[in-house]
């Protein structure tokens, strides 16, 4: 019987040596998302870049963000860990440890509702009820394989951030309008984003903003403006409605349903518009066609 109790007591000071002392985080909040991993990532980043006092110390993987909180003389490490569970839905775990008072906390957590309990809950309620709004704003169909268009193309080469695209797009709209306008150039499609890199770790990219147009001896000649044959290619697509400064939102869902069926694709999406964002209107009754290449 002694050595049973022994060995209770010996069970107890491991795991109370490890609450206190080594357990990395203070408190734990959960939530599922009816959402790709992307989406919650690239929300994160929009929604903490509102907010004073915060900034992400840490976006190296994908799936996981570490961001830092200051709430008066405490600083808040929130670690959001984005599990997918299944092409369209996942489930969120954020860690929080107070860097000053932890210990504290991880004494009185179980006793009572601390600070560091109702602070974490609230901001990551915030934060869902801004996904969960985004999330009406858009509408994302996987539609399955198929392939882009082989056409002629005006195009400007540009780089930025995902989130400039539609700012990119907006202007040089404008300006491959006025230009083939006054050359006389034929129309021949949508407008397209061909992406040439995506670099996921920084969210930037490089890429083409395209108008499909009829081939001519006599094109106009413009300082920003290339031209170039685009070619078909085999892709996976979707249907994305919504602000087109969030279409990347199709990208990441056709990324996760690649990667959940075992097609090897080309991070190089392209886009193609059938509205002119500068015209406003009902966002979701915009419509762009998302195509992620597949490898050959």
């Amino acid at each position: 019987m002694k050595k049973i109790v022994r060995l209770l007591l010996f069970v107890v000071l491991i795991v109370a040596a490890w609450y206190l002392f080594i357990k990395p985080y203070d408190y734990v909040v959960r939530f599922p998302a009816k959402t790709t991993v992307g989406t919650i990532n690239q929300s994160i980043k929009s929604w903490y870049a509102a907010i004073e006092g915060t900034e992400i110390i840490d976006d190296s993987k994908f799936d996981e963000l570490k961001q830092q909180f200051k709430f008066g003389d405490s600083t808040h490490l929130y670690t959001w860990k984005i599990e997918a569970l299944t092409d369209s839905t996942s489930r969120v775990k954020v860690y929080v440890k107070d860097r000053e008072h932890s210990f504290a906390n991880k004494l009185a957590i179980p006793f009572s509702k601390t600070a560091i309990e109702k602070r974490s809950e609230a901001t990551v309620k915030e934060f869902y009820d801004v996904l969960n709004s985004h999330l009406k704003k858009t509408k994302v169909t996987i539609n399955g394989e198929d392939a882009t268009k082989e056409t002629y193309v005006a195009y400007t080469p540009l780089k930025g951030l995902q989130v400039e695209k539609a700012k990119g797009m907006m202007y040089n709209y404008s300006l491959l309008t006025q230009i083939m306008l006054k050359g006389n150039v034929a129309l021949n499609g949508p407008p397209f984003v061909e992406v040439t890199h995506w670099d996921t770790k920084t969210d930037s990219i490089s890429y083409n903003f395209c108008f499909p147009i009829k081939k001519s001896d006599s094109l106009p000649t413009h300082p920003e403006i290339k031209y170039k044959q685009y070619h078909s290619r085999k892709a996976l697509k979707a249907t994305y409605n919504g602000n087109y400064i969030t279409s990347d939102r199709a990208w990441y869902a056709l990324h996760t349903y690649a990667n959940s069926h075992n097609i090897p694709v080309d991070l190089t999406p392209v886009e193609v518009f059938y509205n002119n964002p500068n015209m406003g209107g009902d966002e979701l009754k915009w419509k762009a066609e998302i195509f992620m290449p597949i490898k050959e």
